[in-house]
This record gives structure tokens, sequence and C-alpha cells, in this order.
């Protein structure tokens, strides 16, 4: 006599053999494990969460555990639980043991859950300047979504090809990278006309797409001309320093300092030794 766990919500959901999908946010969602055990048996339920890590209870000796404490209850065999997050999805398996005049019966079937979020908004990081030639990355990423968003990225209004190396997208010359699984979108080796307004779209197959604001990049040149002129004037500097310190040593600034300072030193030294000669005389 095996139960047999059924979809069943009160909410609108697809539903598939043994699997349940559910639009986030929802109110409940139901687990449903019926059996063909006689009404007359003792029936001892336990229902259990199937992870990568191993099984843990959810229902174990009358009680709920781990998250679902307090936001669950039973429905005959079945569970009903309320306020459904992304975490609640998984593989669940419902266990039922009965107990007759014939000796003790097992039964068990499984049920998986499946919570689908829409994305949020996204988060796009965009530099506001770069150089030409240089290497630039723009981000975008959100984490709510669920199945796990894609991106697709867009300049001055304008969808943005991904560099497949055939067709249109060869045609078209690109210059950088985009990463739909990632967000990315590399620059190698960024142009001026790489300059214009950027924004990243996200989107999972569930509910409405989302994007982030618009940001502007714009790529100058490297100001050659200026850093020349900034080498020569650090030169002309350090040139006037130079010519400054040897015009200080040829007219003798340093050696008179010097001469007045070994000066001073022979005068106290004579006056320390006149004063022990006089003491000594005495």
């Amino acid at each position: 006599m095996e139960p047999e766990c059924t979809p069943n919500t009160m909410l609108k959901s697809l539903i598939f053999p043994f699997v349940l999908i559910f639009f986030f946010p929802l109110l409940e969602a139901i687990l449903s494990c019926k059996h063909k055990f006689s009404k007359g048996m003792s029936l001892r339920i336990e229902w259990k969460k199937i992870q990568s890590q191993g099984v843990s209870f959810v229902y174990y000796n009358g009680e709920f555990t781990g998250d679902l404490r307090g936001r669950a209850e039973m429905l005959n065999t079945g569970i009903r639980i309320r306020n459904v997050t992304r975490k609640d999805s998984g593989t669940y398996r419902c266990e039922i043991s009965a107990k007759s005049e014939e000796g003790q019966h097992l039964g068990e079937a499984t049920i998986t859950l499946t919570v689908l979020v829409a994305p949020t908004t996204p988060v796009c990081e965009v530099p506001s300047s770069a150089m030409t030639g240089t290497v630039v990355e723009l981000s975008c990423k959100e984490t709510e979504g669920s199945p796990p968003s894609e991106y697709q990225w867009y300049k001055n209004g304008v969808a943005l090809l991904e560099k497949t190396g055939t067709g249109s997208a060869r045609a078209a010359n690109i210059t950088y990278t985009m990463n739909k699984k990632s967000g990315t979108l590399l620059f190698n080796t960024v142009t001026k006309n790489d300059t214009g307004e950027y924004f990243c779209e996200a989107s999972n197959g569930v509910g409405l797409s989302q994007k982030c604001s618009v940001k502007r990049m714009q790529v100058d040149d490297l100001n050659v001309s200026g850093i020349i002129a900034a080498v020569v004037f650090v030169a002309l500097v350090m040139a006037l320093c130079g010519l400054g310190v040897f015009y200080a040593q040829k007219k003798g600034y340093f050696t008179k300092e010097s001469s007045s300072q070994k000066k001073t030193n022979y005068q106290s030294t004579s006056e320390k030794d006149f004063k022990h000669t006089k003491s000594f005389v005495i």
C-alpha cells in the first residue's frame, strides 16, 4: 500500500506529475500525500527534505522542524506551507508507516516543489571615464531571481550583440565580450567609439525583466602633450635647483659657514685650555 503524493495548491500554478511550480510571491503551498491504508490502522507520518548535503526532517514526532517551524501545519497527511519563499524549493518525501494485526506496512512517495521568483532591479557598475587602449569591465548582477537571471547590455538604447564570431556579430567588428550568464561586459582595448550611455536588463522568464539606471561612460585619448609638458616642467625645476646649489657653492656660502663653525670650536677649546692652565699655576 503505497501513499500517493499529489500536488495541490489554492493559488494558480503550473502543475506537473509530482512537481509543483509556484510563482513568487504567493501565500501558501500544499503538499498532499494520499494513502490507501484503512482507517483502522495506526499511522506514523514523517516528512523529509532531500538536499545535496543530506536528508533532513521537516515533520517528525508530531512537530515541524527547521525553517517550517511556525509557518506550516498538517492537513491530514499533507503539509500546508505559509509564506512560501525560494528557500522552500526542493524535493520532499512523505513516509507513512501503518500498524495492523497483520503487521507493519511502510510506504513513501516524493514531490518536488519549485518556487520561481522574478528578478529584482540589478546593480550595474559602469566607470564614468576611461582612457583609450585600457581594459574596462562593466558588471551587472541581481541575486533574488529563481532560476538565476541572464543579462543583456544596452548602449544608447540599442541591445549589444554577443561576440559569436559569425554572421552579424563578425560584420559588426565587435571589440567587447558580453557574458549573459555572469552579466559582465569586457572591453579588452576600449576606444573613443565605446563612449555612450549603458544599462543592463535582467530576465529569467518569470515576471517582468528589470533594468538598472542608465550610466554614461566617457572614453578619451591619452593626453600625451600634457604628460610631456609635465615632464619638461619637472626637469626645469630640478635644473634650476641644481644651478642654485652650484652658484651657492661657487660664492662660498657653504665654505664660510663651515669656517665659522671651525673658528667657534677653536675659540671654545682655547678658552678651556687657558682656564685649565691657570688653575694649575695656582
